[in-house]
């Protein structure tokens, strides 16, 4: 890991998301929501698989070491409707000018193809370029991976590499991305103005509605 030191995980927010540092009872909650195999098949190879019965308390237990020793931010992410406990993870590192990636995540099955891996991605994407103020984030996935990689395209970042990466389901074609943080600010930006003026127009609607009523 480099010399920079993580600030302590924040908790964020998005408009159906809470992200909130993660802790150690959430290990029941990840053992039974993660070890499926649409799931893992996708990431590092150095995930166990079969996932032992203490896979997940072993997890978090280094997470929590990590987010101690400053080394990475790893986020439970819940929702603000439904279940009360954790439906999916998010973490982030600073760039080690190695692995050229600074960001995993993954998501219960069942809360998948709502946006809200993107939803919770952004979120985290902002925090570094915003908060942090970083220069860029390092991007990878399986080529096959193809949630993984649309979650890349809609935040604009560059695919700059292919390359071979080893995956719980074998050696797999990988993609490498990286987005800047001066064309991230500008997306951002353009999507603020474009909603504000959107929500302009539905007031003016309602307005111009309640008139004629």
């Amino acid at each position: 890991m480099p010399a920079y030191k993580m600030p302590p995980t924040p908790v964020l927010k998005t408009p159906r998301l809470v992200l909130r540092p993660v802790r150690s009872k959430d290990a029941p909650v990840i053992q039974r929501r993660f070890p499926r195999w649409e799931i893992v098949q996708w990431l590092d190879a150095k995930v166990p698989w079969p996932y032992p019965p203490d896979g997940a308390a072993a997890f978090v237990a280094a997470c929590i070491e990590e987010i101690a020793r400053g080394e990475k931010s790893h986020w439970a992410i819940v929702p603000k409707s439904g279940p009360a406990d954790l439906i999916g993870f998010i973490n982030l590192w600073p760039d080690d000018g190695i692995s050229r990636n600074q960001r995993g995540f993954w998501l219960d099955l069942d809360f998948q193809g709502q946006g809200l891996m993107t939803e919770a991605a952004d979120c985290v994407t902002d925090y570094a370029f915003r908060e942090l103020g970083w220069p860029h984030l390092w991007f990878s996935n399986a080529h096959s991976n193809h949630a993984s990689r649309r979650i890349k395209e809609k935040q604009g970042a560059r695919l700059v590499e292919m390359m071979m990466g080893r995956y719980v389901g074998g050696e797999a074609s990988q993609m490498v991305w990286q987005l800047a943080r001066e064309e991230w600010l500008a997306r951002r930006l353009q999507s603020d103005a474009i909603s504000s003026a959107a929500a302009e127009d539905r007031t003016e609607a309602r307005r111009l509605l309640s008139r004629r009523l």
